[in-house]
Parts: structure tokens; sequence; C-alpha cells
């Protein structure tokens, strides 16, 4: 049986996901940032996470020299960030869009979560390379809507 790329891509679009940018300055690149709606929570202890990175990235050279990361969750109010560092030829990160993390890794600001990593392992996933990160610090605010991605579309919670 042979799945149809296209239709097996529309299927994994009914999932609703939020929006995320990577972040990270490893030695000798620009802070650079990816949007990426592949995240998720691996375990609690230890603290890890887990999102995939395309292998024809132009940014999959960077990341190869990348020992520590960020997942910016983003909001409802942060699309134009979305669209930006989703875009080919657009993942070096602005000035205004960084502030330094505790683990000196760039954070976007103003997001409702940013979890500062470390490289912690990753595996070949098809044409993805999957990422685990162990988490080292997590910053959070206590309000807002995140930023969803389904069917094609970004969305808001109703």
């Amino acid at each position: 049986m042979n799945l149809d790329q296209r239709e097996f891509r529309d299927a994994l679009g009914c999932f609703a996901t939020g929006v995320c940018v990577v972040t990270a300055a490893p030695q000798g690149h620009r802070p650079f940032g990816m949007t990426v709606n592949s995240f998720t929570s691996v375990s609690l202890d230890p603290p890890l996470v887990l999102w995939n990175l395309q292998r024809d990235s132009e940014m999959f050279g960077a990341w190869q020299q990348t020992r520590h990361f960020a997942i910016n969750i983003l909001h409802s109010g942060q699309r134009a960030l979305s669209v930006q560092y989703a875009r080919k030829g657009e993942h070096l990160l602005d000035a205004a869009h960084q502030a330094p993390g505790d683990c000196g890794v760039p954070l976007i600001p103003d997001t409702l979560v940013s979890l500062e990593c470390a490289l912690e392992t990753t595996h070949p996933g098809g044409d993805h390379l999957i990422v685990i990160g162990r988490v080292l610090a997590a910053h959070h605010r206590d309000q807002g809507q995140p930023l969803l991605f389904c069917n094609g579309r970004y969305r808001r919670i109703q």
C-alpha cells in the first residue's frame, strides 16, 4: 500500500499544535531562530523535550554545532515572529527578538514560555532529525493565549 505524501500531510494538519521558535547561537554562528510546530514533552524526570529539524533546512549545518538551544512558545500576538522565522533566508535573529537567557542561549522576549535546553541526543527520523533536549531553565508568563496552527492556518482559542 502506498500512502500519498500530500494526503498524509493534510491528515497530520488536522492536529492542532502550538507554535514555537527554536533559538540557538552556536560558536562560530550568528544567533538564529527556526519556527517549529513539532514540539512535545518527553519526560518530567529528567526534564526532556523533543522537536524535529528538517534535514534539508538551511540551518542544518549551524544546528550540528549547537549544544544549547531554547524553545520559545509563542502567544497569539506573535504570529509575525512565526512567519518571519519560518521563511527561508530569514533565520538570523533580529536584535529586537533576542535577550540572553540564564544559560547563555538567546530567548525571544515576551513569549508564553521559554525553555533553555542542553542537547541530550538526536536520532534519525526519515527526512528529519529528532532532537531531544534536557531542560535546564523554564520561564513562563501567567497570562496570554498560545498561537495555534491547524489545517494550514493560524488559530486562536475562542
